[in-house]
């Protein structure tokens, strides 16, 4: 991508020297990542690798973080923090400017095709963190994967996210770091425009496997408009270099539901589905590529 000397975005939050404790056990080193059982058996998951390998924890954030932890009796944990000098290496230094100027590629499109409708753009911030953070939607770790946040309408991500996107899904290469963040901020404007809300509302009268699919659909969706913003990228900035695409194209794959559970559990089970499988995440990625029109992302008519 030709990102350097792009402009940064004023909407970046790092919280990354700031360190919380006393969670009750979800801090450094345990807390979700050992409750992550009990969670999915609560949500109705049979592997707890699904949701923790895939991209964004927005499935579990919106179904919701806060009510599924209060239904556990894990919400009144104490919590503290502290804070200090930031430290850290130039490679991270240097993707923390990337994460930075992406998103602000994000504010350009949607700022232009929202005012195309005579509509403001608010831009939504972006949180740098480590290990644990403290989001509207309730305390959330790494292990959980970038996610957003709709309550607080941020978009939070550990840096070290992106090894595991590289080593583990095998989907390297900064496109495909920016689609990360571009999904995200496709769930952004899912909220700006109702959709999410219409989802959580609809979830509350459906069984737990028409509510899977209604995740899909609203997932496949912010798949579908981070290839809106892909393609005002490449189309009007000329962010993409050769085998950009190819990039997104395969961190999609990577983290379809089927590819996740095969991983995790040895098989695929459809009616667990809450982000789609490989192939649909590929096939609307594309349709927003290549059409560059939000109206295109119509998931859920289709």
């Amino acid at each position: 991508m030709r990102w350097r000397g792009n402009r940064r975005s004023d909407n970046i939050e790092d919280q990354r020297h700031i360190q919380h404790s006393n969670l009750g056990g979800m801090g450094r080193g345990g807390g979700i990542i050992k409750l992550l059982p009990m969670i999915f058996r609560f949500l109705g998951f049979k592997g707890t690798a699904i949701l923790v390998l895939g991209i964004g924890a927005y499935g579990l954030m919106t179904g919701n973080l806060r009510a599924i932890l209060g239904g556990l009796g894990l919400q009144s944990a104490p919590v503290t923090q502290s804070s200090g000098p930031l430290k850290q290496s130039k490679a991270e230094q240097e993707l923390a400017e990337f994460v930075s100027v992406v998103l602000a590629d994000t504010e350009e499109t949607w700022t232009t095709l929202f005012s195309e409708r005579g509509l403001d753009y608010k831009k939504p911030r972006l949180v740098l963190f480590r290990n644990v953070v403290k989001s509207a939607c309730g305390m959330a770790q790494s292990a959980m994967g970038p996610f957003y946040c709709p309550s607080d309408q941020k978009v939070y991500i550990d840096l070290g996210f992106y090894d595991q996107l590289k080593n583990q899904f095998k989907a390297p290469g900064d496109f495909a770091q920016a689609y990360v963040i571009a999904h995200e901020v496709g769930h952004h404007i899912q909220t700006l425009n109702g959709t999410s809300a219409k989802v959580h509302a609809a979830r509350s009268r459906l069984s737990k496997v028409e509510g899977n699919k209604l995740f899909v659909l609203q997932e496949l969706q912010a798949d579908c408009l981070a290839g809106v913003w892909a393609h005002h990228a490449n189309h009007s900035r000329q962010l993409l270099e050769s085998g950009d695409l190819e990039e997104g194209l395969r961190a999609a794959s990577a983290i379809g539901d089927d590819t996740l559970q095969k991983q995790s559990q040895g098989y695929v089970s459809p009616d667990s589905f809450t982000h789609g499988s490989a192939a649909q995440r590929v096939k609307w990625f594309k349709t927003g590529f290549q059409s560059g029109d939000k109206k295109s992302c119509n998931t859920f008519g289709a």
